[in-house]
């Protein structure tokens, strides 16, 4: 396993704001480097948890992932460049495309969304460097420009397909791919490397970040069954071939998926297969985690442990960098 880049954490604000920030001191403690704030609408805002967490430690903070569409991309580029303000240097910014079904819930469109959030990056470095912007593409701005000075963002792009990550290893500073298990990291490491062939030597380096879901307890039992309800979600979303790539059934994905749709959650989180379970999550004691952990890095240069995190939020970052060998 090569040296390990990045050890960040995804916390989501469906907690109280206590919490999350206990959480992030404990992740500090443990040798966690940033905090990434999940972004959904019906959850607390990330911005203001990330300022929240910046002012409480030193880690680095950013929206993880937030998308283009539910806030314009200048004032995306205005929310990022307060919070580098208020955290003196620390904000990075995570963003992505956003979930089709709740963007759509919302009345939003999800048109274009790997143009969308290309433009969306590329218009905020220019605001960022202070300079005015006149665009006119999957969105418009005329004369749009900042009215305080901005430090340089690392840009980190949430992907999973494709088209994305091969966009984001030649645009931006990192990607954070969305998966738990070796193959898909495997896959995606092509990806990564057809997209570096084309990237300008201006870019600097790039970070191959994996974004993994993560349960870990000393129990394997409460680890997993910790992890059903976020596997529901992402086997039920899985596109075919991710279906395919781990060899899970497809009725099975949809029986999930039409639970969830009915509301019916217990019965969703009932049909999450052992496959489910092990194909999108890092779930276990940390002996576990710390296997499938450096089986992961052995594609990608950093780590962002996501949610559930496992049974005990709190305890959960020691537990993590214990595995991965990351405590001082």
């Amino acid at each position: 396993m090569a040296d390990l880049g990045r050890l960040g954490i995804e916390l989501t604000p469906e907690h109280p704001m206590d919490e999350l920030v206990a959480t992030a001191r404990a992740a500090e403690d443990a040798g966690f480097d940033t905090v990434f704030a999940s972004s959904h609408h019906f959850n607390r805002d990330p911005f203001v948890v990330c300022d929240r967490i910046a002012r409480e430690t030193a880690l680095d903070v950013g929206p993880g992932v937030v998308n283009p569409y539910e806030t314009h991309p200048v004032s995306l580029a205005s929310r990022m460049g307060t919070l580098d303000e208020t955290t003196d240097g620390r904000a990075v910014f995570g963003i992505g495309a956003g979930d089709r079904s709740a963007l759509s819930n919302l009345g939003y469109d999800h048109d274009r969304p790997l143009r969308r959030v290309l433009e969306t990056f590329k218009v905020a470095e220019q605001l960022w460097a202070g300079e005015r912007v006149d665009h006119d593409g999957t969105f418009r701005a005329q004369a749009a420009e900042l009215n305080f000075d901005v430090g340089e963002i690392p840009v980190y792009v949430g992907a999973q397909g494709p088209h994305m990550i091969r966009m984001a290893a030649k645009h931006a500073d990192g990607v954070l791919l969305n998966g738990a298990h070796p193959r898909d990291f495997a896959w995606a490491a092509n990806r990564v490397a057809e997209g570096l062939d084309e990237r300008p030597d201006s870019r600097g380096e790039f970070d191959f970040a994996a974004f993994a879901s993560v349960s870990v307890a000393e129990d394997e039992g409460a680890a997993r069954a910790a992890a059903r309800p976020p596997v529901a979600f992402i086997a039920a979303g899985a596109a075919d071939p991710v279906l395919d790539r781990h060899d899970i059934d497809h009725g099975a994905a949809r029986a999930v998926g039409d639970a969830l749709a009915d509301g019916d959650f217990d019965s969703a989180f009932g049909a999450v297969t052992e496959r489910m379970l092990d194909a999108f999550c890092i779930a276990g004691t940390p002996g576990q985690v710390g296997e499938q952990v450096a089986a992961v890095l052995e594609y990608a240069d950093s780590f962002v442990a996501g949610t559930p995190l496992g049974p005990e939020p709190t305890r959960a970052p020691a537990l993590i960098a214990e595995a991965i060998g990351r405590v001082d």
